[in-house]
């Protein structure tokens, strides 16, 4: 074999599945179509969820360094904003970062892990055997054929990959169709976050670096006819005099594109061989700059996995769990975009109903609800049911301070830079586990603040940051449990039971 995983796509998701694997010794190879990274700045948020998981790679002070801060966020550009302030979490912000920037630092980190990236290819086909996948490339020297153990899908919307694979894209088409664009504004609006929405259609304008601002408008007379033409810089200017009253003196389009609602979601991200991750497992309207992030997260909950798998360290259960749990994600993700954008109503009712929502957004229960959905800070994953029932088992960890049992106070994620699984134990002997090179073991003494950890005896967390299971001194056998728990994720089978 070529390699051990094949990614096609070079984008974020690509870059970031690519690098937990190699992150595990994986050989990995990207086979990505575009000859030089794509100029332009696309997605622009990144969210707190994914802040934490580029921390947890030693990569969060880069990306801190490169993109501006901002408290807040927005549900269907709402008047009220969303406080990302209040937020459990250390990434108490979302990070304004053009695309371009996340895949040069993305990139970077690949390649500094022995990624192979293969630029002006483009994938034609694939191949599936009983032991092995195939795929089909046309590269400047012609065609050629890379086989590995398995193959990923970050391909985009469109991607060959699930096409080839047959696997259903279903849900409903665009009925709506929006402008997007980053220019020079001569006379900027003063906020940093400015909304006008009336009869005539929705306008969001956010300042970006350099005097360019994305502008954002949709409106209800765009047909869809005009969906896949290209945006004019006087369609812009026409747009916003209707419904701002001022063009805002727009000028120097940087970049400009067109888009729709269309809201879609893959049967299955896992098909054989062939795994599926970001776009090309769902897409949607952008609302709320959700997209990318959701797409590193699957690459985060994907590669680690996959790595396993290939080590011979993780179980066929643990393998599929991957479409078992961020199929529930993309579902929830299709949900709340989808409501986002029934909210762009310009009707009389509908304004209303936005009026309605804003001052709702106020109270602050509502607005942190919906401040962790948008942050991906919600998700929790299915408990292990093989394991004893404990409020921590499947949940997302904050960047929580550790006191060790030397007396020492030390960050979680940054026993999580290698991508090994972390084995915190409160008061146990754990030396039985020192020959399990993929699992680190930590003593604690405690961690103060966090209520849910009182009485834990042992508790295995996960690569990405979830926990995989807890187990408390209460529990009878609990040492037996921990053994259990370890052999049952980690896949030793010469792990000894105490």
């Amino acid at each position: 074999m070529d390699f051990d995983v094949l990614i096609a796509g070079g984008g974020p998701v690509g870059l970031m599945t690519a690098s937990e694997l190699a992150l595990a010794g994986v050989r990995t190879c990207i086979v990505e179509r575009l000859k030089e990274p794509s100029p332009f700045s696309k997605a622009l948020t990144l969210h707190p969820r994914s802040i934490e998981i580029l921390e947890m790679r030693g990569l969060g002070e880069r990306f801190k360094e490169i993109g501006k801060p901002s408290p807040s966020g927005h549900f269907a550009g709402l008047k009220t904003g969303l406080d990302f302030s209040a937020l459990d979490t250390q990434a108490n912000f979302t990070l304004i970062i053009p695309q371009y920037e996340t895949e040069k630092v993305l990139e970077e980190h690949a390649r500094n892990l022995g990624v192979c990236i293969l630029r002006d290819h483009e994938v034609l086909a694939f191949r599936e055997y009983e032991e092995t996948a195939e795929l089909v490339v046309q590269g400047p020297d012609g065609l050629s054929f890379l086989t590995a153990s398995y193959i990923v899908g970050a391909d985009g919307a469109g991607s060959t990959i699930r096409k080839q694979a047959r696997i259903a894209f279903s849900g409903t088409d665009a009925n709506i169709t929006a402008m997007l664009a980053d220019v020079s504004l001569e006379n900027p609006p003063e906020s940093h976050f400015y909304t006008c929405v009336n009869r005539e259609g929705g306008v969001v304008i956010v300042p970006l670096d350099d005097g360019i601002f994305r502008v954002l408008i949709t409106a209800p007379h765009m047909p869809q006819a005009l969906l896949h033409e290209p945006v004019t810089l006087e369609e812009l200017k026409k747009e916003l005099n209707r419904i701002c009253g001022t063009d805002f003196g727009i000028d120097s389009p940087v970049w400009m594109s067109r888009f729709g609602n269309a809201s879609k979601l893959a049967e299955h991200y896992r098909s054989g061989r062939i795994f599926l991750a970001g776009d090309a497992a769902h897409i949607h309207f952008p609302a709320g700059g959700q997209g990318l992030n959701v797409g590193l997260q699957d690459a985060m909950n994907l590669g680690w996995k996959l790595a396993a798998k290939i080590n011979g360290r993780c179980p066929d259960w643990l393998l599929d769990s991957y479409h078992n749990e961020r199929h529930t994600v993309g579902e929830a993700l299709l949900v709340n975009t989808q409501i986002q954008t029934k909210l762009f109503d310009f009707t009389r009712e509908g304004l209303y109903l936005r009026e309605l929502l804003s001052g709702i957004l106020g109270f602050s229960d509502v607005n942190r609800y919906l401040a962790e959905q948008i942050a991906a800070l919600s998700v929790k994953y299915k408990a292990d049911e093989k394991m004893p029932e404990h409020e921590l088992n499947g949940k997302r960890l904050p960047d929580i301070d550790l006191t060790l049992s030397d007396g020492t106070v030390k960050r979680l994620y940054t026993f999580l830079r290698d991508g090994r699984f972390l084995l915190a134990a409160f008061g146990i002997e754990t030396k039985e586990f020192s020959t399990i090179p993929h699992v680190r073991r930590i003593q604690v003494k405690a961690i103060d603040g966090r209520p849910e950890w009182n009485g834990v005896k042992a508790a295995l967390i996960r690569p990405d940051g979830h926990v995989a299971w807890a187990v408390d001194e209460s529990m009878e056998n609990a040492e037996q449990l921990i053994a259990d728990g370890i052999h049952r994720w980690c896949g030793n089978s010469h792990i000894q039971s105490v």
